[in-house]
Order: C-alpha cells, then structure tokens, then sequence
C-alpha cells in the first residue's frame, strides 16, 4: 500500500500532525495516545451515536473530535484486538479465530494460532522504539503465555487480562467458560485487591502508570482495554437503579427509538429501514416475569455502560490536571457489535450449570454473584438499526462506534461525522503517522514481519476527503465460516447457521446499512466480480473451512467441556473416594452385624 499522502492533502495533514504552539518556534511535542476500547458495545450504544445509555464524556470526545458512521471491526474480539494493536489482518496476525471458538482441527494451523504471533508487531513495539513510554490496562486476549502477554509485545507495564472476560466485582472467572481468571502484571500473576469494581481498577492500574513515567519528558501511549460490556454484564446498585424501569417497553420499542435517534445524529442515513431479526423474539408475547426479568438485565447493561463512560471522564480529568490532555489523541471503539448469547437460554446443562454456580435470581441479576446478559432481544435493539450481532459478518457485528479526537488542534473538524468506509486496520497506521513515527512496511529492525494494510485516517479527520480506500480496492474478513468482501460502497456477505443460511448476498452499506435489500440478483456482474476477489483472499490469507455444523456458540460450550471437565472432576475425586470409603465402610459394618 501507498503510505504517502496525496499532495493536495500535506498541508491538512502537516497541521494535524503537531499540536498548537501559537507562534513559537518550538518543534511540536509528540502527541500522547489514548486508545479506549469497549467490549461488545452496540453501534447506537453510545449517547453520540444514538443510545439513550448516558455516556457524556465518551459525547464530549466526539463533540470535539470525529464521529466515524462506516467503522468497521470483526465479529468477535480477540481478532479485532489482534487488528488493532497491528494494522494487520487477523488471519496474518494468528488470529483466524479465537481461543474459545475455534475448532480443534483448526488450532495451530498458520494463521490459526489462536495468539498473536511473531510474524506481526504491535503499535507498542513500533511507539516504543520511537521513543514513547507504552501502557496496557484491562482486556489483552492475544495470549496468555509470559512470551505472549503485553510486555513481551512492546508495553513497558501492563496489567492485563488473557481470557475474553472475567467477573466485575472479584478475582473470579466465568465459571461456565474457565476454570480461573488469568490476570497477569508485567508478564507474571496479578495479586488482585479483594473487592473492586472492573473499569475503576482498569483505569486506577492506567492512573498510575502515567504518573510514574511522567518525570520521563516522553509521550505515552495508554491502551485501556474495558471488559464493559462482556459477560457477565454487572455494574454497582446506583447504576442500575438510574435505569429502573427505562426498558420496561421492550426492545421493539428501544430498536425504534434508537433509529430515530441515530438518523437524527447524522450517524445513520435519513429513511433507513428498521430490521426486525428473527433471534430477537416478541416482547407482547413473554410473560409479566419474563419480561421483568430481560428489563432488568438491560437495566444492567445499560448501568455497566454509564459506570465505563464515567471512568473515561476520570482519566480525563486526571490528563487534565497534569496538562496533557490538550496534546492527546484519544480513540474510541468497540471490539464487536452487541453480544445476543444468553447462558441461560443455551440448552438444559448450560442453565443448571449457571444456577449452580451463580445466583440467577431476577432480583440479583447484574449485582455481584450473578451471570446477566442482556440477550438476544436487547441486542438486536443495541445495534439498531443495523442487522445481526456479534459472531455474525452482518453490519450489527461489524459496524460499531468509532471517534477520534484530538482536543488540542484546530485541524480536527470537532463534531463532525466521517461517512466513508473505515476498518479497524487502520487506526495503529493513522496513529504512527500523526505521532511522526514511519509505520513499519514489512521490516521492522531488520526483521521481515507482516507489512500493515491500513489506510490513513488523516484527511477523514481534517474533512479533506470524505475516503481513504480506493473505490476498487477489494478488503476481505473472515471469522467462523462467517465472510465479507467490501469494495467501495458495497459489501459480499455470507453468514452460516444460526445467523445466516451460507449464501453469498450483495448489498449497498452506504444507501442500505441495514442490509435489506439483497443486489445479488440485479447486480449479477458486481457479484461475480467480488466473489472471485473473495475467493483471491481466502487463499491469499489461508483461510480454512469450517468443519460439518460449526457454530460459533456451540464450539464455546464444547471447548470450555473439553477444557473444565477433567479439572472439576479431578477436584472431585477425594469426593469420590471417600463416598466409596463410606460405602465400603457400611457394608462391611452391615455384614458384621448379620453375619450369615
């Protein structure tokens, strides 16, 4: 790819590429970076983007900064990560698929190491060599071995968790996926406080890893990884009290609202259908408890958001104080769209199991103790108007919120929304660019690595061009046997069981967003041409086929059987032992005392 820009945009591009410094002669300071990456957020989960979940300091950032209404990431996290940290494509990267998806026939086949590999280098180790101090709090998931944790990747300090998610309130894991939680610091095991509440530590652990490294003089990149929204969805009593009773309608309603809201935030185009996802169920027809129940559980969701979005505004503040705020370009995402898995609803085994290991009353859900979800219904409502959710290749998994800001320089175009085509593999090359470090290209200190994809965002943020990506420079993604092929304006998609039926389908994202009105039929040249480069890609990256009935949900069940089962047996079998004692013990006192 070409990384130099074109010459009509090296004046935008020079001026945002140093903060203000009026009329001193000064060479600019580096930016700072900040890199605020939520977990499993909704397209209109955001207050900016549409949502009614209250997120003023995630608003304020894109008040100031760019509202990006076409980004587009991979249906689960770790491969989206995996394209974040690199500015490569998750099947170069190791992650064709992630641990807990992944099938056993694929696991270590190139490309599906199910970790981020040496073949690729972050945008720490890249920041670092330039002179930058690096920092990772929360969710990593890109390994979970001492040679594949974050300070082996480029981060100077790191409090880091491998697994897609853990408990909010204690050092405890998702019992029905592993059997403990792998927090690491700086490569080794975190000693965790006894009680905490997730995205206050996250930002706390990042707090304090600036202001040791202050006294340096150097510019610093803060990677702060949320696991707000993941499962188990939890947030503190007064967050979901503050939204008691607001879903009480339904998703139904909540998903025409939040259509309304996102086309009158300029995020989503005015008339576009509202699509109505046959997973998501019909509220009319649940029952008084169930419905309390999936309100409650939103409620949850939706306090989760609001107590994430505070803590934002906390390390703000706090860059603020110290004055470095002005001089940072801060990014938000989310991994992926709305998780519609629910625990509770995956078959007779997964819900004994979840009430054995958790308090799953209606009254107790989203406190601590409990396994919520915010389920199917609520999750077609978190990516209105878009279809689909995470997992699938449909717009709902892939399309999320995305803004850059940069408080500081008048180059940024504050509040305005950047309608064109963007991807995740982007960010770490736009972000090497405006920190004035030469992206790697295939080479990095003389070692031959995976060169980066992406294109660079600049002139989408000064608005000196509404596109980065050539109309006719095809970007393929696959994840799951699930499969995409973009190429301007439109988009090839295949989805298989249970979201989809594994046809190819044709559709304009920019005029059709939500995936409506199928151009397969009426475009047959435009298919053609975008299933041969599909077909380019897939053997290009190695990307394998998915064995005889894979579903995503169902390989996470299966390999958390796979991985728990011997454990728990095994810590059951002095149990098992000493009810045998005790039986032998019976019989043997029985025939004592009835000798015959």
């Amino acid at each position: 790819m070409n990384l130099k820009a074109p010459a009509t945009l090296m004046t935008a591009f020079a001026l945002l590429s140093s903060a203000t410094l009026g009329a001193q002669p000064a060479p600019a300071k580096r930016p700072n970076i900040v890199i605020l990456l939520a977990d499993d957020w909704g397209f209109t989960d955001v207050g900016a983007f549409g949502g009614e979940i209250a997120t003023p300091n995630i608003d304020a950032l894109a008040a100031k900064g760019v509202r990006f209404s076409n980004f587009h990431v991979a249906g689960s996290c770790s491969p989206t990560r995996a394209m974040l940290q690199t500015g490569v494509i998750n099947h170069r990267a190791g992650l064709g698929n992630m641990p807990e998806t992944i099938p056993p026939e694929h696991l270590g086949k190139p490309g599906y190491e199910a970790h981020l590999t040496n073949r690729v280098v972050t945008i720490a180790d890249q920041l670092r060599a330039g002179g930058y101090r690096t920092y990772l709090t929360g969710k990593w998931h890109l390994g979970h071995t001492r040679d594949t944790l974050p300070t082996a990747r480029g981060y100077d300090h790191a409090l880091a968790l491998a697994q897609s998610g853990a408990d909010n309130f204690e050092d405890k894991p998702n019992l029905l996926i592993y059997d403990k939680t792998e927090w690491s610091e700086d490569g080794k095991p975190a000693k965790l406080p006894r009680r905490f509440y997730s995205s206050t530590l996250i930002v706390d652990k990042m707090i304090g890893y600036i202001d040791r490294g202050k006294a340096s003089g150097k510019p610093f990149l803060a990677s702060v990884n949320f696991i707000a929204n993941h499962i188990p969805v939890q947030a503190r009593d007064a967050d979901i009290a503050a939204y008691a009773g607001r879903y009480n309608a339904g998703w139904t309603v909540l998903r025409t609202e939040r259509r309304a809201a996102a086309i009158a935030k300029g995020v989503m185009p005015a008339g576009v259908p509202t699509v109505t996802m046959k997973t998501s169920g019909d509220w009319s027809k649940l029952s008084a408890e169930q419905r309390r129940q999936r309100s409650g559980a939103m409620a949850a969701y939706a306090g989760m958001g609001t107590a994430m979005d505070r803590e934002i505004g906390r390390l703000i503040a706090h860059l603020k104080a110290i004055g470095a705020y002005d001089n940072t370009i801060f990014v938000f995402l989310s991994d992926n769209g709305a998780e519609a898995t629910d625990p509770m609803n995956m078959g007779a085994f997964a819900r004994w199991n979840a009430n054995q290991e958790y308090n799953q009353s209606i009254a107790q859900q989203g406190r601590p103790g409990s396994l919520t979800a915010q389920g199917a219904g609520f999750a077609s409502a978190s990516v209105s108007p878009l279809r689909g959710y995470k997992f699938t290749a449909s717009e709902g998994g892939l399309r999320v919120p995305m803004v850059i800001a940069w408080p500081g320089n008048p180059a940024i175009k504050g509040g305005s929304i950047a309608t064109g085509f963007a991807h995740v593999t982007d960010i770490s090359l736009t972000l090497l660019n405006l920190a004035k470090i030469t992206p790697q290209q295939g080479s990095f200190f003389g070692r031959s690595v995976e060169p980066m994809i992406g294109a660079d965002l600049s002139p989408m943020l000064t608005g000196s061009a509404s596109s980065v990506h050539a109309k006719d420079a095809p970007l393929g993604y696959e994840l799951s046997g699930n499969a995409v092929l973009f190429k301007g304006d439109y988009k090839l998609v295949k989805n298989l069981p249970p979201y989809g039926d594994g046809r190819w389908r044709l559709y304009n994202i920019s005029a059709d967003p939500g995936e409506t009105l199928d151009l397969s039929g009426s475009d047959p040249a435009r298919f053609a041409d975008m299933q041969k480069d599909y077909v380019a890609f897939a053997k290009a990256n190695k990307v394998l086929p998915m064995p005889e009935g894979y579903t995503a949900p169902k390989q996470i069940f299966a390999n958390a059987m796979r991985t728990l089962l011997f454990p728990r047996l095994l810590r059951l079998w002095p149990m098992g032992v000493l009810l045998l004692m005790t039986a032998a013990a019976v019989i043997w006192w029985r025939r004592r005392r009835n000798p015959r």
